[in-house]
């Protein structure tokens, strides 16, 4: 059975009809301040993904030479980061409308976390960048 989701406003819906990779939590100063706290992220390959914007809501925003963030025009919310020539995309966890199974696997880019918040303890596998075989 597909994991579905959408935006805030419903405007953007997605399907991923595969494997989500577990949760990565990513704490770097792009991520705060494109969602307000850290991103809570996910992926899936992206043939596996089917997206429906009848109004074509999703825009994206080049946020790095390599990588662009995906976001409902409509109602704004955060909703995919790519990087340039990945075979997946990235989806933020939140978007999700049921239980999806997923859990959280590691910490990144903690070297930039907000002083408003702590890790948790016992703490997940934590990266000061971005860890090795792990990205957003």
């Amino acid at each position: 059975m597909p994991d579905t989701g959408s935006c805030l406003c419903g405007g953007i819906g997605v399907e991923v009809d595969g494997p989500l990779r577990a949760v990565i939590n990513c704490h770097c100063r792009q991520c705060r301040k494109w969602t307000g706290h850290h991103v809570a992220a996910t992926a899936a390959r992206k043939q596996q993904v089917n997206l429906s914007d009848p109004e074509n809501l999703l825009r994206w925003y080049r946020s790095s030479e390599s990588a662009q963030r995906g976001f409902c025009s409509r109602c704004g919310s955060s909703l995919f980061w790519q990087r340039d020539g990945a075979e997946t995309l990235t989806i933020l966890a939140g978007i999700f409308d049921g239980p999806t199974g997923l859990e959280t696997e590691a910490e990144i880019y903690v070297k930039d976390k907000g002083d408003y918040y702590t890790l948790r303890h016992p703490p997940l596998v934590q990266y000061e960048e971005s860890g090795h075989n792990v990205s957003l």
